[in-house]
């Protein structure tokens, strides 16, 4: 029996979350399987992966081999290395305590790296709305600058028109007072 580390897909259609299982080869994508070992979300940026690094350990030294997702994955969290240095320790090429300040000190470092890149998402989804806020500013100010404006050119035009009727009223009046005064005209 061939045991693999592979991906079980599930969610929702075009969201997908898969679970890392420890599988027959020969069964089912998403069938039967004979342990799970972690999850993995690649809707999530950076992508979410919860994975017992014991177990997926365990796993590869009993022969169970990785699909290549898989593979990056336990690269990616640190199992594959972790082996590598067992590995060494077995042969005598270093010790079980310098195994560890190895993968140790790699850990803090890929920490490091994740958090330095949730950070600068985060940044620059700030900046982005920032931004967003002060083009939508930008577009207010010009809409109320217009507003301003046909309010200011109606008032000058009801205005104009007001003058415009006074005057056509004081003309009027005018020939009738003339009249008025006058007459014998």
């Amino acid at each position: 029996m061939s045991v693999k580390i592979r991906l079980a897909r599930h969610g929702k259609k075009n969201y997908a979350f898969y679970h890392i299982v420890v599988a027959d080869s020969r069964a089912p994508r998403d069938g039967r399987f004979i342990e799970l070992i972690g999850s993995y979300n690649p809707n999530s940026n950076p992508a979410t992966i919860i994975l017992d690094n014991e177990k997926a350990l365990q796993w590869m030294n009993n022969g169970a081999q990785p699909t290549e997702t898989c593979r990056r994955i336990l690269s990616y969290k640190g199992v594959l290395l972790k082996k590598h240095l067992l590995e060494g320790v077995k042969k005598g090429a270093l010790t079980l305590e310098q195994a560890d300040a190895k993968y140790n000190a790699w850990v803090a470092e890929k920490e490091a790296k994740v958090s330095q890149k949730k950070t600068a998402l985060a940044q620059d989804k700030v900046a982005a709305k920032k931004s967003a806020l002060e083009a939508e500013a930008k577009v207010n100010a010009d809409r109320a600058a217009e507003l301003a404006k046909k309010k200011a050119e109606a008032e000058a035009a009801k205005a104009a028109a007001e003058a415009e009727a006074a005057a056509a009223a004081e003309a009027e009046a005018a020939p009738a007072e003339e009249t008025a005064e006058n007459p014998e005209a």
